[in-house]
């Protein structure tokens, strides 16, 4: 098993801080900024780092990430310009190094929700990030030449049958890669294109700073069913509610939201796609269990197995 204290200590190590400090006032200097003040590490895991710089134009955010997510920065510059400003364009990425510097994004929607009392702006987040997903539907070539992983439904049941047989112990109740295999050809039958899937959508990826809400940290996005969105956002997030109750919060105008522009794009019905999404919401754990698998937590794989199976962790 890794050394988690050494996978975070290269974030914190004084020529990486260099070097990350050194790339920043170049990019600061072709915009005609500069820094002024201490520059802040706020945010430091195992696969990634977050340095806060004050300018003369205000906070602007630096972000690295581990080799395995090193594609945010391509994928970002690729999906903000198709998003109608609902994912905020870099101020400058390194697709080789996988950097970026983007500007300050406003309050999260986690803390404004804990202000409001309210989980109703998801409403409008999810309507928005489905335009998203569908804009980005004949990107998909160039998504995966970015680096974006592969999880689109014929890959899933290969994936899962890998991921269990790496697991020391997994919930006996948990199929075979046929069963996920007999619904990944379910919901293919509905023929929505497969696309770019955020992958963790929570309320901590969502920033009010531009006037709409805008969607951020895409280092966990794959190429997958859209629908798999839902298993996350609405399972793991809203159903539970401003306080944190599991199963308070009513889900169909939710998804109700999500699913709108996706039954204008295909000519159908909400109704029609509700079975497809309750379909998405199981596999979508399934994705989330192999897409999100850390060699160092194997407890996340189980919980996100769990929901898989139950819907609740």
């Amino acid at each position: 098993m890794p050394d988690t204290s050494q996978l975070s200590a290269r974030w914190r190590d004084p020529a990486f801080l260099a070097a990350a400090r050194a790339w920043v006032d170049d990019r600061l200097a072709e915009q005609g900024r500069s820094v002024v003040g201490t520059v802040e590490q706020p945010h430091v895991t195992d696969w990634s780092t977050v340095l806060r710089v004050p300018t003369d134009e205000g906070p602007v955010w630096f972000k690295a990430n581990d080799d395995a997510m090193r594609h945010e920065a391509a994928v970002t510059a690729l999906v903000a310009p198709r998003s109608a400003g609902r994912v905020p364009m870099p101020l400058a990425s390194d697709p080789r190094t996988g950097w970026l510097l983007l500007a300050d994004a406003g309050p999260r929607l986690r803390d404004v929700i804990v202000e409001e009392r309210s989980l109703e702006r998801w409403l409008d987040v999810l309507e928005a990030y489905a335009r998203v997903q569908i804009a980005c539907e004949d990107e998909v070539d160039e998504l995966l030449a970015a680096g974006l992983p592969d999880r689109r439904l014929p890959t899933l049941p290969g994936a899962y049958d890998a991921l269990l047989a790496q697991l020391d112990s997994a919930d006996p109740r948990l199929p075979d890669a046929d069963a996920i295999a007999d619904l990944c050809d379910r919901l293919a039958a509905f023929g929505i294109r497969e696309t770019v899937q955020h992958d963790d959508l929570h309320d901590g990826q969502v920033f009010l700073g531009a006037g709409v809400h805008q969607v951020l940290d895409w280092g966990d996005a794959c190429v997958s069913h859209p629908f798999f969105t839902l298993a996350v956002t609405l399972e793991g997030v809203i159903a539970w509610g401003v306080d944190d109750v599991e199963d308070s919060e009513d889900l169909r105008p939710h998804l109700a939201a999500y699913l709108g522009p996706y039954a204008v794009h295909y000519g159908t019905t909400v109704a029609h796609l509700r079975e497809a999404a309750a379909i998405a919401m199981r596999l979508g754990w399934v994705c989330r269990a192999v897409n999100g698998a850390l060699p160092q937590d194997p407890g996340q794989t189980h919980t996100r197995l769990k929901m898989f199976l139950d819907g609740k962790p």
